[in-house]
């Protein structure tokens, strides 16, 4: 692995990072506490954790789980600390853990297993919202293979758009194939017309976005341009919307409970692959971890460099796969993931600072148009790189 360039960290004046910290943090506690009806216990633990990140210092999980010890192994280089001196995507990462024990989700009781963002994803499930955009994109999608692959490809993208940690911040702007700053479309088709095989898609949010991701699952398969999907999804609730394997039965589920013929075909679809094991729903610790994918374990990198294509979603995870660093945006994506194990193409619109693989000078113009074009949704990257 290369020497990285420094890490982006919470401490940096104006930046998201710190941003994340001193606003969306705070505010996804306060909507936790507001959306649940937890007893006071469960609401002082999370008035407690939000004054310590508003104004304490860092603190190690106490609760006997069996990921204590290496989430405070790491931490204990930060008590002592603020929260606005810390690297960003760990900070996050411990954020999210630290909410988990915070609500009891380890503890044997009511609240074991609740996913304290529950409420917050359901509302995506409305039948208006992610039913409504997945079937209006089924009933256009075109009828020519390489246009309905394409259309899937953007809607996986757009769709990271929706992302439950940052509404309000994302710009409400229609999905624009013109605002991709890199599209590897081509090369993606290119490729699996060749390969075929099993596909490993690292997912990201639930709802609308997993929506579109299993779409495009679907079309792979029916298409023969997969043989499997296996989907890696989250072990436990995080960064609020990220999909666990219980969302996606609940998209399933709220798909089935709709009218329209598309989603009902695609859901029947979808629960056959399943119970013929062509789709495949995993989980790893690792996921969850505030590690770099460039440190992932060697059971979980010899998973994936058993695929033939790795589909890598969203911003968090483009951030550990390139590492959450100030990279110069023209560094080639090819060498920027280097040591990721198989094929990969990245998916994932711009939600932080972080990005690489752009033309020299594009980072510039788009900062003289609009200084926040990085962090608020309006841009989009397709990057496929092959392992050298």
């Amino acid at each position: 692995m290369p020497t990285l360039p420094p890490l982006l960290l919470t401490s940096e004046p104006g930046s998201f990072a710190q941003k994340t910290f001193q606003t969306r943090v705070p505010a996804i506690i306060d909507e936790v506490i507001t959306v649940n009806t937890y007893p006071p216990n469960i609401v002082d633990a999370l008035r407690a954790l939000r004054a310590e990140i508003v104004g304490g210092t860092v603190q190690l999980l106490r609760e006997d789980t069996a990921d204590r010890d290496l989430w405070n192994a790491q931490a204990r280089a930060y008590v002592g600390k603020t929260w606005l001196d810390l690297p960003w995507y760990w900070a996050e990462a411990f954020f999210y853990r630290r909410l988990l024990e915070a609500t009891h989700y380890f503890r044997d009781g009511e609240w074991y297993h609740r996913d304290p963002y529950a409420p917050i994803k359901r509302a995506e499930l409305h039948p208006e919202r992610a039913p409504h955009a997945v079937n209006t994109m089924l009933t256009h999608l075109p009828t020519d293979a390489t246009r309905a692959f394409d259309t899937l490809m953007a809607a996986c993208v757009w769709g990271n758009r929706a992302d439950l940690s940052m509404r309000g911040l994302i710009a409400a702007r229609p999905a624009d194939t013109a605002a991709l700053l890199v599209d590897d479309r081509p090369r993606v088709r290119e490729f699996l017309d060749r390969a075929g095989g099993r596909i490993d898609v690292i997912c990201d949010n639930a709802g609308v976005e997993l929506g579109f991701d299993l779409a495009l699952v679907d079309f792979l398969l029916r298409t023969q341009r997969a043989t499997q999907i296996v989907l890696h999804l989250k072990p436990q609730p995080t960064f609020v919307s990220d999909a666990t394997p219980q969302d996606v039965q609940e998209v399933l589920d709220a798909f089935a409970n709709v009218a329209p013929p598309a989603l009902a075909q695609l859901v029947q679809r979808l629960v056959s692959a399943l119970n013929q094991n062509q789709i495949v729903l995993n989980t790893h610790p690792f996921w969850t971890s505030g590690s770099f994918f460039h440190d992932m374990p060697t059971d979980l990198y010899d998973v994936l460099a058993r695929a033939t294509l790795v589909i890598c979603k969203g911003d968090a995870n483009y951030r550990r796969l390139v590492g959450d660093c100030h990279w110069d945006p023209t560094t080639p994506f090819q060498s920027a993931v280097a040591h990721f194990p198989a094929p990969l193409v990245a998916l994932r619109v711009l939600k932080s600072e972080v990005v690489v693989g752009l033309g020299a000078g594009v980072a510039e113009r788009l900062h003289a148009q609009d200084p926040a074009w990085c962090v608020n949704g309006t841009h989009g990257v397709i990057q496929f790189a092959r392992p050298a």
